[in-house]
């Protein structure tokens, strides 16, 4: 499976990335957040909500209500699975539904519900350094390889 992987400095970093991600990722992309707690999984979908128009401080953590929707210049579905007990739960909430959307979805913790995805997405695991946070970009399917590069490039 291909990586690409670079380091976020600084907050202006993040909403780079949050601008590249919104600009480079189409409609029904489902884009998995993996990483420890407060390693900045909500504040990267707040760095894509700017990019389209959605003021950052309306972007908040969904954990508690699953799901939260912005709509701006493009829509966004932000999901967190943290509270989810197992995938049957998730499947019980029809995430389908939103993934045929032409939105972007995002879904914090996405790995407690890894068979739930799409095959066709882009996966972005988050380790908090220090100072920097490491970023890993894991595409799944042609696609969404071809975007990860593109996305990599850029942060270069």
């Amino acid at each position: 499976m291909m990586e690409f992987r670079f380091t976020l400095s600084d907050e202006a970093a993040t909403d780079r990335l949050g601008a590249v991600l919104a600009e480079l990722l189409p409609d029904r992309t489902v884009v998995a957040l993996v990483g420890p707690l407060g390693s900045g999984k909500t504040r990267l979908v707040q760095a894509v909500a700017s990019a389209v128009g959605i003021p950052r401080e309306d972007v908040t953590s969904p954990t508690f209500v699953v799901c939260q929707e912005y709509h701006g210049l493009r829509s966004i579905y932000h999901f967190d699975a943290f509270r989810i007990a197992n995938e049957d739960e998730f499947r019980d909430l029809g995430p389908e539904e939103y993934f045929d959307e032409p939105a972007l979805v995002f879904i914090e913790w996405a790995d407690r519900i890894r068979n739930c995805l799409p095959e066709e997405r882009l996966e972005i695991r988050i380790d908090p350094g220090v100072k920097k946070r490491q970023v890993i970009l894991i595409p799944a399917g042609t696609e969404m390889e071809s975007i990860a590069n593109r996305v990599a490039e850029h942060m270069q």
